[in-house]
């Protein structure tokens, strides 16, 4: 089972993975559902009254979501294997291109080792690999001090800061 954090700690979990049996979701449950399945029966999602998450694989190309982002709460980008870096270029493309301003979820193949960037590519919360320890985790954060590239978390590359501080 997957460890869920954020910045600063663990979180609950409330969103439920859509199995493909409508029957047996609550009609107020976060529910999170596949691209492909938004991209087949978007009308009949739109009706559902709780939170809808959508669960994004490193071959959806998120840019035909476009003018749905406004009706997620919550993105997950899948990670099938820690060395896939598509679901990078997905978080960057929903954060600064697309205006996604829900959660972002890494889930899949997530290790300590990647969180500080996946926060510097808009990641708000992230589903651990179950051997991961979680409260370690949390240190990743906090790895490096300085930021020299502009991100979604640092607008300005380092050494235009640097200028606009000194003027």
């Amino acid at each position: 089972m997957a460890h869920l954090i954020d910045r600063t700690g663990l979180r609950p979990d409330s969103w439920v993975l859509f199995d493909g049996d409508a029957g047996s979701i609550a009609p107020q449950a976060d529910l999170l559902i596949s691209f492909d399945e938004w991209r087949e029966r978007a009308r009949v999602w739109q009706q559902h009254r709780g939170r809808l998450g959508l669960l994004v694989s490193p071959s959806d190309d998120v840019k035909a979501i476009a003018g749905d982002c406004g009706r997620f709460a919550m993105v997950a980008v899948h990670f099938p294997k820690f060395n896939d870096g598509r679901g990078y270029s997905s978080a960057r493309l929903l954060r600064e291109r697309l205006g996604f301003a829900g959660e972002l979820r890494a889930v899949g193949d997530v290790l300590r080792d990647q969180l500080f960037l996946l926060a510097r590519c808009g990641f708000d919360s992230f589903a651990l690999r179950a051997d991961q320890d979680p409260v370690a985790a949390l240190s990743a954060f906090k790895d490096f001090s300085v930021r020299y590239q502009a991100a979604t978390d640092e607008v300005l590359p380092l050494f235009r800061r640097r200028t606009a501080l000194a003027a």
